[in-house]
């Protein structure tokens, strides 16, 4: 369950998001409407030299702006509620359905991830909590667009502009070597132990399903300091790798729970994945044989701005240089993002091909 907690975000941040905001203020003051909600405003001439947002961004910065502009985005959807309600009964703000003792208990007993946070009793009020914000916010995006439908809104509110960022594609695993070349881009950085990582995993199956012939995958590792067994796990899909049983073995591991403490059940695994000669495995796995090119994912996904798993980077591939310039996401990203972001793309490359939608 990832509860969103903005207000954690601290003073840093808050500090941040207000300065963006003054910014764009005070550069819109006398501007058209076409030009007032600019999302890449001038911010200072240097010499005669404009400098503009999007020269200062850094990855952290447009993940925050985003959630700056989620946040705005759903308190504009209860303002414009708001404001059509009396006219419009019907879209009243404060008729989302309500949770029930038992619609609480439903999600504890069907969300094992819940479950390690501790007994229902303990945190009863916390998923109470996440289930009322969940379908307060459903039901406000259905009036809402319901508000669209019907022409009683206008909306000018626009995300930040894109970020894009090269990401070198070196020795990531590839889903696809056919020899087709696949201009589109998806490089997944991942952590067997992360739950979001392994949430995540049936959302790109889906998209494989459905963009395998535009659309290349990749993996590259990035486990996370607090998961201790997560770098040995990241090696040992490495050494199955080297007999052709990379992304068997990887499927188990996301698959499968609590096996990174339990080396004789990682060893089922690599049998059950198909590795054939276990010495070989054993030998490469217990001497560390892909221990740099684990620390080296790790320090290159540093680089480019990766700071959780899973991170995403999605773009346009050169198979010159091997590296992607495109969008990075975090998180357990919903297939509805992926297809839109990736729909972008495919009709950058080929702009009078029908979209796959």
């Amino acid at each position: 369950m990832k509860i969103k907690l903005i207000k954690s975000l601290g003073l840093l941040t808050l500090s941040f998001l207000i300065f963006y905001m003054a910014i764009v203020q005070a550069f819109s003051a006398d501007l058209s409407e076409s030009q007032q909600y600019n999302n890449n405003p001038v911010v200072a001439t240097v010499d005669g030299q404009l400098i503009l947002m999007n020269d200062l961004k850094t990855p952290k910065m447009q993940e925050l702006m985003l959630q700056l502009h989620e946040m705005q985005g759903l308190a504009l959807k209860r303002k414009i509620l708001e404001s059509l309600a009396k006219k419009h009964p019907e879209l009243g703000a404060d008729k989302a359905p309500q949770v029930s003792n038992q619609d609480v208990i439903n999600f504890y007993e069907n969300t094992p991830e819940v479950q390690k946070l501790g007994s229902l009793e303990k945190i009863k009020n916390e998923v109470r909590n996440y289930l009322e914000g969940a379908l307060e916010e459903a039901y406000i995006e259905t009036q809402y667009k319901r508000a669209v439908q019907k022409g009683w809104v206008k909306v000018y509110l626009s995300p930040p502009s894109d970020f894009h960022i090269d990401a070198p594609v070196n020795t990531a695993r590839l889903r696809f070597n056919d020899g087709h070349l696949r201009r589109v881009f998806l490089l997944e950085f991942s952590d067997f132990q992360c739950p979001f990582c392994k949430r995540v995993q049936t959302t790109l199956g889906k998209l494989r399903e459905r963009y395998g012939r535009q659309v290349q995958f990749g993996y590259r590792h990035f486990p996370l300091p607090f998961h201790k067994e997560a770098k040995f796990l990241a090696e040992a899909v490495e050494c199955a790798g080297d007999q052709e049983r990379f992304w068997h073995l990887h499927s188990l591991f996301f698959t499968q729970s609590s096996i990174a403490s339990d080396l004789n059940r990682v060893m089922e695994l690599v049998e059950q994945a198909g590795v054939k000669n276990l010495d070989e495995f054993t030998q490469c796995w217990n001497g560390g044989k892909y221990r740099e090119r684990v620390k080296n994912d790790i320090l290159e996904g540093s680089e480019i701005g990766v700071q959780s798993t899973p991170s995403f980077i999605l773009g346009i591939y050169n198979p010159e240089t091997r590296v992607i310039s495109g969008d990075l996401f975090s998180g357990a990203v919903p297939e509805e993002q992926f297809v839109r972001s990736i729909e972008k793309y495919l009709s950058i490359l080929n702009p009078d091909a029908k979209s796959n939608q």
